[in-house]
């Protein structure tokens, strides 16, 4: 991969993309296809705005993996639709989304667009291995801050987060990240994993929040420092900290690696140049007539020629 990479967090942004587009936006046969074209309408602003010379839309096979429920049961636990023996749970999402992301990777294809899952790894760990292999900058977009912990100004690895659309982003480098965290990219994970996240049902250390956590981590240096305070009576410690630290130890030993996202994902072998003309014009002419992506899709190929 040479020049820069942008990497898309999908499901997050046709998240953002169904609940900000109205859903009287259908298909000619009343079919909501909201989601669909306001990813389109994305990506079209993030190619014009920001120029990737690749991109590559990662997706999540598996939005639960089993190896990190195993450590902590209750990740993503109040997220569960519908438990599936052998195979990923099924995720509650909105009725009228589910039937809209099939339609999505297929139109990705069309395009050309580089779309990546892996079985049993979620898109995070597919953009975290992407971002490791790297050898040029990378701008990852999600909306998800678990993926603050891969920003790096060494290697040019910054989040694109969107605040309104993709129109408007928030530039996360390291800089950002001090000022509103106090820490760098690398203390990120260990911030998080500290003050917990109900979202993904992540407990953290009970009575330690964002604004404790950071101050550990700035008087002990990473998580691994704040673990061998905790047995070292001379650390400067509170004895509630001590105590709350101790008794969270069972957690700790497991929450880097629930955590940290992979970095040594088996991807497969795919071209992630920015496509210039489709990959199956038939194809594409089809989804268009049949799901009406009329403006979103033409004003997206009209910016991938130029």
């Amino acid at each position: 991969m040479t020049g820069r990479l942008m990497l898309l967090d999908t499901a997050s942004l046709y998240f953002r993309a169904y609940f900000g587009v109205p859903d009287s936006v259908r298909a000619p046969d009343g079919t909501p296809v909201n989601a669909v074209r306001g990813l389109l309408d994305f990506i079209d602003r993030l190619v014009k705005d920001h120029r990737p010379d690749q991109l590559v839309a990662c997706m999540d096979a598996d939005w639960r993996p089993q190896w990190r429920v195993d450590l902590i049961p209750s990740y993503k636990a109040h997220r569960v639709a519908e438990e599936h023996e052998g195979a990923p749970d099924a995720e509650e999402v909105p009725d009228t989304l589910s039937p809209q992301v099939p339609v999505i990777e297929e139109v990705l294809d069309a395009l050309g667009i580089a779309r990546v899952g892996v079985a049993g790894y979620e898109a995070d760990d597919v953009i975290g291995t992407f971002t490791a292999r790297a050898d040029g900058p990378v701008d990852i977009v999600t909306g998800d801050r678990d993926l603050y912990q891969l920003v790096d100004d060494a290697r040019d690895i910054r989040v694109l987060y969107p605040l309104k659309g993709v129109g408007t982003l928030q530039l996360t480098d390291e800089a950002w990240l001090r000022e509103k965290y106090g820490v760098d990219g690398r203390g990120y994970a260990d911030l998080a994993l500290l003050r917990g996240d109900p979202s993904d049902g992540l407990p953290g250390v009970p009575g330690v929040g964002e604004k404790t956590a950071a101050k550990l981590l700035a008087e002990f240096g990473d998580l691994a420092g704040i673990v061998a305070a905790v047995d070292d009576p001379k650390a400067k410690l509170t004895p509630a900290q001590r105590k709350r630290l101790t008794e969270a130890a069972p957690y700790l030993a497991v929450a880097p690696k629930v955590v940290r996202v992979a970095d040594d994902v088996p991807l497969p072998d795919v071209d992630t140049a920015l496509p210039h003309t489709p990959r199956d014009a038939a194809a594409l002419d089809a989804l268009a007539a049949r799901w009406g992506l009329g403006g979103s899709l033409q004003r997206l190929l009209t910016t991938l020629e130029a």
